[in-house]
């Protein structure tokens, strides 16, 4: 058998990725990623002058070509049509990730009624998670997949959360404010439940496509520090055995690991990166 070098493992020259979610904090990371690897980002999110900026930016910095294109995942149609610029375009998709979800962020931004304890949490708010979170992943994966099928080959990373590993810890929420809406929040009963629902997704998947040599993992960051309290700053750090949130950046390498051939053996598996939170 021949031996590949570890950098070979980690390439993606040539290879191209989708990123739903591609214009958020994240999601531009992970395309800044797959770029920085030698692959071709597509940055699929609500808002055309949001991800084409992002992919303009990708490909000055980086040198290989980027592209941004506006869909709502939760709409078959754009999907399908999403799937369809980016295969008329790059003539394949070897990459999907699946990163684009309604978060507390983007929920405190929306509406504080997100944060709702669980005996008063709105059902339109729940049902809303249910559709971004679980089912545009559900259209995505699946139009995506059919691509990566006909190819013979492809890879699916699903993000996640620890709050779908475990159960959110409470108590770190107490007195503490978004810094988004600048209100209370916390980590909701959609966010969490839906999280987890992520996580066998991707296990159903990873036995189902197995024999098509499409590989499908998830991956479960911990909380990015993004502007937060200090209250709430602190109580997360206590929480966790390294002592600090992650830094935006600190998810790029387990990403690559994921979507590359150096994760060639590993299937149907959920990667916690978390500083510790679940160790304990």
């Amino acid at each position: 058998m021949k031996v590949k070098s570890v950098k070979k493992m980690f390439d993606l020259t040539g290879k191209v990725a989708v990123i739903t979610g591609g214009g958020g904090m994240l999601g531009v990371r992970h395309a800044e990623a797959i770029a920085e690897a030698g692959g071709h980002a597509v940055l699929a999110d609500l808002g055309k002058e949001r991800v084409s900026s992002a992919a303009r930016s990708i490909t000055e910095t980086f040198g290989v070509e980027a592209m941004g294109i506006s869909v709502d995942i939760t709409r078959k149609k754009e999907v399908e049509r999403m799937v369809r610029k980016t295969v008329a375009r790059f003539r394949r998709i070897d990459i999907l990730i699946n990163n684009a979800a309604l978060t507390v962020k983007g929920g405190g931004e929306d509406s504080e009624k997100y944060f709702f304890p669980f005996e008063k949490y709105p059902l339109d708010l729940w049902e809303r998670a249910l559709k971004v979170n679980l089912t545009g992943m559900f259209l995505c994966t699946q139009a995506v997949g059919k691509v990566m099928a006909r190819q013979g080959r492809g890879v699916v990373l699903n993000i996640a959360s620890t709050a779908g590993v475990v159960g959110p810890d409470h108590r770190i929420y107490r007195n503490v404010r978004s810094p988004y809406s600048g209100k209370p929040f916390n980590t909701p009963v959609s966010y969490s439940t839906t999280k987890a629902g992520v996580i066998n997704f991707t296990r159903y998947l990873a036995t189902y496509w197995a024999h098509k040599n499409i590989r499908v993992n998830v991956l479960s960051p911990g909380g990015v520090y993004d502007g937060h309290d200090k209250t709430f700053v602190k109580n997360y750090s206590l929480r966790v055995p390294l002592g600090r949130m992650a830094d935006r950046d600190e998810y790029k390498g387990a990403v690559l690991f994921l979507v590359s051939d150096a994760s060639s053996y590993m299937t149907g598996a959920n990667l916690i990166v978390d500083g510790g939170w679940t160790a304990w």
